[in-house]
């Protein structure tokens, strides 16, 4: 993926010629800006983990957290995840619209494991905004879209605000004008016909007019406080060879049983690591090693989840 100096942004009007481009763009694992109701998504292909790890590249993301999948219809959202009652009943209620739901992800779904930080839940969303439909319908993908700025900046409501952001790290911004609702969506996580607010947004709690319960302490959408993906094996850092009964996951110079990226790439890195994690944790070796990975650019939102699954558990 190219830096900052690297790469020429282009910005332009939305139309039938520029949805296009930005398709293409996706096809081929890159991230695109497009506005939606809420606020200006970086949108890529959320069943690539490359092109999913190009995003938090892009943004210099210092941690993983699940991404919102858009979807163009309740049909797709369907093929991805699991519907009770409940949750089919907000959905025709509140969507296309700003409203995400946190529901089990289906095992055939074909989601990048990145695009949900490795957990058994998908928080899916269909926009209601006629540019991120268009591209919906254009790439043919569902796609993963956080918020359209760098990592610890204010969300964008204008291209420009992407721009001043992002230039540099992405080829394109489609420019729709000023969002209408112009801030993120509400989230709500639905499990055992019980319903949780995750998120505070446009659709209030009166608008949802249903039971809410407290949400838990662990991480299940954007915008929660970060908890880890932690493997129920015990994972030692920083290791260059497999100790006694462990399974080593290797990058760049220590080979390791697998590795996250045999040439040194962090992109190539993060989109391996839940897989990877996952893999390991199956495996009938006793626990679990990791080598080294440089902590500057995604280096540092994978050591962070690393130290977060290795740490002590709670008892």
């Amino acid at each position: 993926m190219a830096t900052k100096s690297d790469l020429d942004t282009e910005v332009r009007p939305v139309d039938a010629a520029s949805i296009d481009a930005a398709a293409r763009l996706i096809g081929q694992g890159l991230p695109v800006a497009v506005p939606t109701e809420t606020v200006y998504g970086l949108a890529a292909d959320a069943t690539n983990a490359t092109a999913v790890a190009r995003i938090y590249e892009a943004k210099q993301r210092p941690s993983f957290n699940p991404l919102i999948i858009h979807v163009p219809t309740l049909a797709e959202a369907e093929r991805h995840a699991e519907f009770d009652a409940l949750a089919r009943s907000l959905a025709e209620r509140f969507w296309p619209g700003p409203l995400t739901l946190v529901l089990p992800r289906r095992a055939d779904s074909p989601l990048a494991s990145l695009a949900t930080a490795g957990l058994p839940n998908v928080a899916l969303r269909i926009p209601a905004h006629s540019a991120m439909q268009a591209l919906l319908r254009a790439a043919a993908l569902p796609l993963a879209a956080p918020s359209a700025n760098a990592s610890g900046r204010i969300s964008p409501t204008r291209a420009g605000h992407v721009l001043a952001s992002l230039r540099g790290r992405i080829p394109l911004i489609l420019d729709g004008g000023p969002t209408t609702v112009g801030i993120e969506s509400t989230i709500v996580a639905i499990s055992g016909g019980r319903a949780r607010l995750l998120r505070a947004g446009p659709i209030s709690p009166e608008d949802l007019a249903i039971p809410l319960d407290d949400a838990g302490p662990d991480i299940e959408a954007p915008g929660q406080l970060l908890s880890h993906y932690a493997p129920l094996k015990s994972l030692r850092l920083d290791a260059t060879e497999a100790g006694k009964d462990e399974w080593l996951i290797g990058y760049g110079d220590v080979q390791g049983h697998a590795s996250l990226s045999p040439r040194g790439s962090l992109v190539e890195a993060a989109a391996r690591l839940f897989d990877l994690l996952h893999e390991a944790e199956a495996n009938s070796r006793a626990s679990i090693a990791v080598a080294p990975v440089p902590d500057r650019g995604l280096g540092k939102a994978i050591n962070d989840r690393l130290r977060r699954a290795a740490a002590p558990r709670k008892s």
